[in-house]
């Protein structure tokens, strides 16, 4: 039996031995009355999961479907089966790149290649040689005037030759001598009379991306006439002179043109061993012509000229002007009987229409 403490007094000690312990479980009434202690919290057990739920790797393995009650080595295992599948599926995405990439470059290359191969494959210039020939003649549709003779006989090469042409002269050149032709070659040989050439350059411009090779060319449409010129005034020289190019009769014969160079294979067909190159990082190609016409006439012709290029097209096509139009060399010499006909250079002027039989004009 305990004894009380007196009303006012100290409260009444423990007995002796007896420890505090956890709390009693407040009891929680139920609705019938009875009483019934609420449960104690639970304690989730070491390594159960929760620690790793609020990092990374929680969340990964959350996503996973992997139970946080897992042991450490599925959940290791599972770990190492997302990063091999992320890395797999990193490769695959980058090769679906590069096959896409390449695709798109192979579709841009076939894209500029129709592109390149509907451009024309060139065009053309037809310029008359502008420098003074180191000899020759000077044809006019007209007779000099007294007046103009003067002025004319007064002066002596480039002089002469500059006069004329501001009077409307239209030069033509001696043509090149093939010295270092073979017998057998195609084109004059050194023996042969020398004739005049009207001389003019063709050039070949191509903004192609890729290559064209002009490997050869026809002449077409010739129509010859007799020459309308009037006075020729004559400045011949005392030797050949090879100039580079090509040379050509019109009509042509076999084999011509033919390269006039001096060097090895002067006098043969040019396009047998030689091409002209335009597009594909070189803009522009071209040539010196000598065109000879016949004696005493004036003729006007065409060229179809085969090309081959990288699409693997080839074909004769006509050579046309900025307008579409075919283009029209004109190519004549010297009238057979001028009006009037003058002779300088090694000798003084002569004039061999009022003196025929003056040796140096071709007499007995």
């Amino acid at each position: 039996m305990t004894a009380s403490a007196p009303l006012g007094g100290s409260p009444e000690p423990e007995p002796v031995g007896h420890s505090a312990g956890p709390p009693e479980p407040t009891a929680r009434r139920n609705p019938d009355g009875d009483s019934t202690p609420d449960p104690a919290p639970q304690r989730s057990p070491a390594g159960s999961g929760n620690d790793t739920g609020d990092g990374y790797r929680g969340i990964v393995l959350e996503q996973l479907g992997v139970e946080p009650t897992a042991s450490p080595r599925r959940k290791r295992r599972w770990v190492l089966v997302w990063v091999a599948s992320s890395v797999f599926s990193a490769i695959l995405a980058a090769g679906f790149t590069y096959l896409q990439i390449g695709r798109t470059v192979d579709k841009e290359n076939d894209s500029q290649k129709a592109y390149d191969a509907e451009q024309p494959p060139f065009a053309v210039s037809v310029q008359p040689e502008r420098s003074e020939p180191a000899n020759w003649v000077m044809v006019l549709d007209r007779e000099l005037t007294a007046g103009e003779t003067r002025e004319m006989t007064s002066r002596n090469g480039s002089h002469a030759f500059a006069y004329l042409q501001g009077l409307g002269g239209r030069p033509l050149a001696y043509e090149s001598v093939l010295e270092h032709a073979k017998a057998g070659s195609a084109g004059r040989q050194p023996s042969d009379d020398m004739e005049l050439a009207d001389i003019f350059k063709i050039s070949f411009l191509s903004t192609r991306a890729y290559p064209v090779l002009v490997d050869d060319w026809r002449v077409v449409d010739v129509r010859c006439e007799k020459s309308t010129a009037r006075a020729a005034v004559f400045y011949p020289p005392e030797g050949g002179v090879p100039y580079e190019g090509v040379q050509l009769h019109i009509p042509p014969r076999a084999g011509e043109p033919v390269l006039t160079d001096q060097t090895e294979g002067q006098g043969k067909p040019y396009f047998s061993t030689r091409m002209i190159e335009v597009g594909g990082g070189q803009p522009s190609g071209g040539l010196r012509v000598e065109a000879i016409a016949p004696p005493g006439q004036s003729c006007e012709w065409g060229i179809e000229v085969h090309y081959v290029d990288a699409h693997n097209k080839e074909e004769y096509v006509p050579l046309k002007d900025s307008e579409g139009e075919p283009i029209r060399i004109r190519t004549e010499s010297a009238p057979a009987n001028p009006r009037q006909k003058w002779l300088f250079g090694s000798v003084p002027w002569t004039p061999c229409h009022q003196q025929p039989q003056d040796p140096v004009c071709g007499g007995p």
